[in-house]
């Protein structure tokens, strides 16, 4: 999944992050906690700026969580691509060609084997590991899996972001806006 070199991909919580990322040099945001009625307006706005959205497919307020909703979403807005803990939502992605990012939280060595389990089921495009402040994590799964992997949650610092990238991250995933602005150009 290319992400045209962007070390950082902004997480959009609220409709002022979303003005921010309009107004910034970023080219890829990750669409967070938005209400269903706000979809339509948001992806008018991001395709006026040329920019390309990530949905998270769990968090849109209003909206299923299933493969149904991933179908409308697919269908009725055309994400650049969707994230989600759910397998059934990865597949329905993949199959409206979509690009699919399975998300994996890194609770336990348990919730770890399940989700390679999920992903070899599922084949997703790419993954979010979460908390992406565990740089020897961010490289197990990259070597276990051999997909992209996108590294997301308690990522507060350059350092954070730099550890994760080191161990393999294609990019981070964070709402932290002075993350934004350190990396915006770069």
């Amino acid at each position: 999944m290319e992400v045209h070199c962007q070390k950082i991909i902004p997480a959009i919580k609220t409709m002022k992050d979303f003005e921010k990322f309009l107004a910034s040099s970023y080219r890829y945001g990750v669409l967070l906690e938005v209400h269903i009625s706000q979809l339509k307006s948001v992806f008018h706005y991001a395709r006026q700026h040329e920019k390309k959205l990530i949905v998270h497919a769990d968090l849109i307020q209003g909206l299923s969580h299933d493969e149904h909703a991933a179908e409308y979403l697919c269908q009725e807005f055309r994400p650049y691509a969707l994230i989600s803990t759910k397998g059934n939502v990865i597949m329905k992605a993949k199959q409206k060609k979509v690009l699919a990012i399975q998300r994996v939280f890194l609770f336990d060595s348990h919730a770890l084997e399940k989700s390679y389990q999920l992903i070899e089921k599922t084949q997703p495009d790419c993954i979010e590991v979460i908390p992406g402040a565990m740089p020897h994590m961010i490289g197990e799964v990259k070597e276990r899996t051999g997909k992209p992997i996108y590294a997301g949650g308690l990522i507060r610092t350059v350092d954070d972001v730099e550890r994760a990238l080191e161990a393999g991250a294609v990019a981070v995933t964070t709402s932290n806006k002075e993350l934004w602005k350190y990396y915006e150009g770069r």
